[in-house]
């Protein structure tokens, strides 16, 4: 049995979040310049060169690349044979993202469903983090970590589809919903489709999906493939940076799928814009 100190816990935590607030991830970076160095719309061309400029002036200045610092989601890996001292998993994982959104002064987001009332002095600041849980075999613990603006969540979608609609009906589907989104989550994109499962396996599988590494390949051919054509029929699309025009609509797009009910086909899409704030640490 290893174990980990709860303070350990909180304080990598914390950091992770002040950084990530920061700095825009080494893959978003490099699929910005890319995107920069592909683009034909002189309009979007130069959004992009802007957003290279505040990528490079939030790293440099030690400010937050928005205004919008989200709220905390977390998928964590946890070992078997891992126990924590001092205090309990959750705990460390919500005092390191209150302390990481205060120290960051990073704005504290979450409200009452329906006064809207701020709750950092009711529940704490930015809390509760979004967490979702994996038991695994080992000893270890990984933490991956997002920052999930309120643009980029208020257009993702989900549904249900009959089996029939297939591959076809998915591609459909998917274009559907970024269209519909246009200008409104801040492209360049990234996507994540989740598929199978239940309705709401569909929904936490399309927003993992996000957390893959940009450029990375599916390991599972269909969905490579799948992968590919989604890119090419979205940036098709022409919304462009920042809803500007353009051939660089999405960065990429990241599927996740999983066994379903014979009677349903679940699709979701989750979307991300282009301050695509993650980091995995490990423990």
């Amino acid at each position: 049995m290893r174990e980990i100190q709860y303070e350990d816990i909180v304080k990598a935590i914390r950091d992770c979040i002040i950084y990530s607030a920061n700095n825009l991830p080494k893959d978003a970076y490099e699929k910005m310049q890319e995107a920069y160095n592909n683009e034909k719309s002189p309009v979007s061309k130069e959004v992009l060169k802007q957003l290279l400029e505040n990528a490079d002036i939030a790293s440099n200045e030690e400010r937050p690349l928005c205004q919008d610092t989200g709220l905390a989601v977390f998928f964590v890996k946890v070992g078997e044979d891992l126990k924590v001292v001092g205090g309990s998993l959750k705990a460390a994982i919500n005092e390191g993202t209150e302390k990481g959104y205060k120290d960051g002064y990073l704005r504290a987001s979450t409200c009452h469903w329906d006064t809207r009332a701020n709750l950092k002095d009711e529940i704490g600041y930015n809390l509760p983090a979004i967490i979702h849980f994996d038991l695994v075999e080992g000893d270890g613990l990984e933490i991956e970590y997002a920052a999930k603006g309120g643009g980029s969540e208020n257009v993702s979608r989900a549904t249900v589809m009959a089996p029939a609609a297939g591959r076809a009906g998915i591609i459909k589907y998917v274009k559907e919903v970024i269209s519909n989104a246009g200008p409104n989550p801040c492209p360049p994109l990234t996507v994540g489709v989740g598929i199978g499962g239940t309705f709401e396996k569909a929904v936490i599988s399309s927003k993992h999906a996000l957390f893959r590494e940009l450029g990375s390949e599916n390991e599972n051919p269909v969905l490579n493939e799948m992968e590919k054509e989604l890119i090419v029929e979205l940036n098709k699309l022409g919304i462009g940076a920042m809803g500007m025009g353009g051939t660089q609509t999405v960065f990429g797009v990241h599927i996740e799928a999983n066994p379903c009910h014979i009677a349903s086909l679940p699709v979701s899409v989750n979307v991300q814009c282009h301050s695509s704030r993650h980091t995995k640490i490990k423990l």
